[in-house]
């Protein structure tokens, strides 16, 4: 009998095996988290040594704990967090308010068991409300850019007492127009601290701002192939641009009271589509940059709360969004930028969840699905039975049918063979 490889007595790491300390790992067991993620597994480590980390990782690979959980422990152990007036230790600054307002949530909910105080700051509200827990004093700091200097310059915040300083979603800043803010930003900061950068992609201008930041930094690196959430279920429909209104609005019957993500391109395009599925008596929501902040957080918030079921999102605005469960992601108008694909379709399948990734596809956009499918070094399947196929996108679509074909088919609606949203809910 063959004896059996090394490999197969290599025990999986768990959160106890990285020296989390005791009230964090009690928060970690409440949430359900008992094995790391990869990066996780990889960063954690370097971080309670205390080296600088250039961290490429896209969202749903659990980067956020990556940089928290460290972060809270190195705190919890600083006497000086115990005692006197409380001074911002450690500065997180992302683009977004919604991945702002969920990376301070997840501060929260990991170190609910120590003394350590966060709050968060963004832009788009009155800052009454943000100032006051400023004065009652803050160990960590999450913030959008605009409203930290704006703060700054006001006087209600410091960062000459900051340790660990995180720059979370890198591309995104750069590519949302905020360089000569992080640039500011860092010419206040101490020299001496402790610097995470982390980016979903890793082009010369972001490595190039990544050396101005960190100093003999670890490297840790997630591949897009990884972070595709492998129990992600994906296809793709060709169709006609002017029909995908339509189909859209067949899935969501066909998928009656699943949790919908859907991705349009644009903030018109996202209104668009609300108010094409309003008519046909679909209630759904946009989440996009000329939205109000509190339009978005009630958007958002009844999304996350099953009292909406369809909401409506461009790529930046989509970026906070952490929903358990999410059943189905619908990208509306594929990303002409891959890496975005890797992004939407990660918002499903999180943690120990399944999920759903549908995707439409016209003429124009087939470019965009072969970049794709070179990143992801794999083929989508493809959804050859639906009402609205394109005859002319691709070799792989349906063939033409005769006119009563295609007469008898619109007449069942339109509703595609293959039901999605049930198997999810299996």
């Amino acid at each position: 009998m063959e004896s059996p490889t090394f490999a197969a007595y290599i025990i999986p790491m768990t959160f106890k095996d990285l020296s989390i300390a005791p009230a964090i790992l009690k928060a970690l067991e409440t949430k359900g988290y008992t094995k790391p993620t990869p990066i996780q597994e990889k960063a954690i480590p370097l971080l309670l040594a205390g080296r600088d980390l250039l961290g490429c990782a896209q969202t749903g690979t659990g980067k956020t704990a990556a940089f928290a959980i460290p972060i809270l422990q190195h705190l919890y152990a600083d006497a000086s967090t115990k005692s006197g007036p409380r001074k911002i230790k450690a500065l997180v600054v992302t683009p977004t308010r919604e991945l702002a307002i969920q990376i301070d949530d997840n501060f929260t909910e990991y170190g609910q068991n120590t003394h350590l105080k966060n709050t968060v700051i963004f832009g788009g509200v009155k800052q009454g409300k943000q100032t006051e827990k400023l004065k009652r004093g803050v160990d960590i700091l999450v913030a959008t850019p605009g409203r930290l200097l704006d703060l700054m310059q006001q006087g209600f915040i410091s960062l000459k007492d900051i340790d660990y300083f995180v720059l979370d979603e890198a591309d995104q800043m750069l590519d949302m127009g905020f360089i000569h803010d992080i640039k500011r930003l860092l010419a206040k900061l101490p020299n001496k601290r402790q610097s995470l950068f982390f980016s979903a992609t890793m082009p010369k201008n972001i490595l190039e701002l990544s050396q101005t930041i960190l100093h003999n930094q670890a490297e840790v690196s997630v591949k897009p192939e990884q972070a595709t959430a492998e129990k992600v279920s994906q296809a793709i429909y060709f169709v006609k641009k002017g029909d995908k209104s339509k189909l859209l609005i067949d899935l969501i019957h066909e998928n009656e009271g699943a949790s919908t993500l859907v991705f349009s391109r644009t903030k018109h395009g996202a209104d668009k589509v609300v108010r094409t599925l309003e008519k046909a008596g679909i209630k759904a929501a946009a989440i996009h940059g000329n939205k109000s902040q509190n339009a978005r957080q009630r958007a958002l918030g009844a999304f996350k709360d099953g009292a909406l079921n369809i909401l409506i999102a461009t790529d930046i605005a989509a970026r906070g969004i952490d929903v358990s469960e999410l059943a189905l992601v619908v990208n509306y108008d594929l990303p002409n930028i891959p890496e975005t694909y890797v992004h939407r379709i990660g918002r499903t399948g999180r943690a120990k969840a399944s999920g759903i990734a549908l995707s439409f596809c016209d003429s124009v956009e087939r470019a965009y699905l072969i970049s794709i499918e070179k990143l992801i070094r794999q083929k989508i399947p493809v959804v050859q039975e639906h009402a609205y196929v394109d005859e002319t996108v691709g070799i792989t679509a349906k063939p033409k049918q005769n006119s009563g074909n295609r007469q008898r088919r619109n007449s069942n609606q339109g509703k595609p063979k293959k039901k999605w949203g049930q198997r999810n809910r299996n």
